[in-house]
């Protein structure tokens, strides 16, 4: 194979589309404090209807996410992680990029000492996708 054919064949017309997924403005996760600090639980969240756009084709795209994570001195406030949440209904964003910018935005928001994020997409083109992003401090 030449290496026009080769490079031909590596090169994506994605290429370029995600280069400023983290800088994606998104609205503030708010955070209560949390009384129990000093105990190790889980608190479990699952966003049964999250809808983004393909990048590609402009199409919806609908997953569930759910949300596992070990608090610290902070807990989520539900309402303010509602918008957050529903903000990327009008984003073109990778199925990859989405879990892992919900995961810094997480991080950032709460500090937990842990946290697990699975987003479960529907099918694409006959493909189901499952992306699975952790933290563990």
């Amino acid at each position: 194979m030449s290496q026009k054919a080769k490079k031909k064949k590596t090169n994506s017309d994605y290429e370029g589309l995600q280069k400023s997924i983290r800088k994606l403005k998104t609205p503030e996760i708010e955070v209560w404090e949390n009384q129990y600090c000093d105990k190790d639980y889980w608190i479990e969240m699952d966003v049964p209807e999250f809808t983004c756009i393909c990048p590609k084709t402009g199409l919806p795209d609908f997953a569930i996410i759910n949300i596992d994570y070990r608090p610290n001195k902070y807990c989520i406030e539900l309402k303010s992680f509602k918008y957050y949440i529903n903000s990327y209904r009008s984003v073109g964003v990778f199925h990859e990029h989405v879990i892992n910018k919900i995961l810094e935005d997480f991080i950032k928001a709460s500090k937990p000492r842990q946290v697990v994020i699975t987003g479960e997409f529907n099918l694409r083109g006959g493909i189901k996708t499952t992306v699975c992003a952790e933290y563990k401090k």
